[in-house]
């Protein structure tokens, strides 16, 4: 596991709205995920689509709290909250997980947004969060590997829209801001993380590849900027620690039928309908 954050690093995520991070996690680590997320019935069960605008659809689970899985120590690990609170500058606190899993030929993509778009509708009143994207398998161009478009948080909270169920900034914007700025593909090893700011533009391209690319998603809010109004992501929610070396001791943890009410079902997921103003 990875030191505290230098300085410079910081700088570098403030100035980018991503930080890059490899073999941040042990490489024997992640395989015990990769093994356990794949046979974890739970997990497959609990999965939702979301369509993705393109043709495809995107399969993920989502959960709100870390629970005693070995996903859950990943989210609580010391150094990876140590240096999401040192970004965040206090305390925070874990907002959602979730595992995208884009299989083989089949993954769908997520459109160009900024995850302060979805976020901002359910009572954050700053882009206070950070997200953790810890590469599952290996993520290449052939399999969809995250795009960020760097400084892009510099712009602010966009509008989005609807694309298919996911959210997206227009069009038109997009083609003007990457024609100002650069986007990066971020391709990562089992085991690396990128850090990246709520209102960094982000997406992904479908899996045209033979080879899975399933990532963990752990997220997390600022202790200060708790929501002001209720929504299915929790409010502050103190997050309790474990230590790096004790991991391992989660390895063989996946989510349990007890654990069934913790994933959330397609129906609870409101993000997209919160963007249109439509309630269930």
């Amino acid at each position: 596991m990875a030191m505290p954050l230098t300085a410079g690093l910081i700088t570098a995520y403030h100035e980018d709205g991503y930080l890059f991070l490899p073999g941040f996690f042990d490489r024997e680590m992640i395989a015990h995920v990769r093994v356990n997320a794949r046979e974890d019935a739970v997990l497959d069960d609990a999965s939702f689509g979301r369509s993705d605008g393109e043709g495809g659809t995107v399969r993920l689970s989502l959960w709100n709290h870390p629970t005693d899985t070995i996903y859950g120590a990943i989210a609580r690990s010391s150094s990876l909250v140590g240096a999401i609170e040192q970004l965040l500058g206090e305390e925070v606190y874990h907002y959602h997980s979730k595992m995208i899993m884009k299989d083989a030929r089949t993954g769908g993509a997520w459109a160009w947004h900024q995850d302060y778009g979805y976020w901002y509708q359910n009572g954050a009143l700053r882009p206070d969060l950070c997200s953790a994207f810890i590469a599952i398998d290996p993520c290449t161009l052939e399999n969809g590997c995250l795009q960020v478009i760097r400084g892009s948080h510099h712009l602010g909270r966009l509008d989005h829209q609807a694309s298919g169920e996911q959210a997206a900034i227009d069009p038109e914007r997009l083609e003007a801001i990457r024609q100002r700025l650069e986007t990066r593909h971020v391709l990562m090893e089992p085991g690396d993380l990128l850090l990246f700011h709520p209102n960094t533009l982000h997406r992904s391209d479908q899996n045209t590849s033979d080879n899975p690319r399933w990532s963990m998603i752990c997220c997390y809010n600022a202790a200060s900027n708790s929501p002001y109004k209720e929504s299915h992501h929790p409010g502050y929610t103190r997050l309790h620690r474990i230590r790096d070396e004790d991991i391992m001791h989660y390895a063989g943890r996946r989510f349990s039928q007890s654990d069934r009410d913790s994933l959330m079902t397609a129906e609870a997921d409101r993000s997209v309908e919160a963007l249109q103003g439509v309630t269930r």
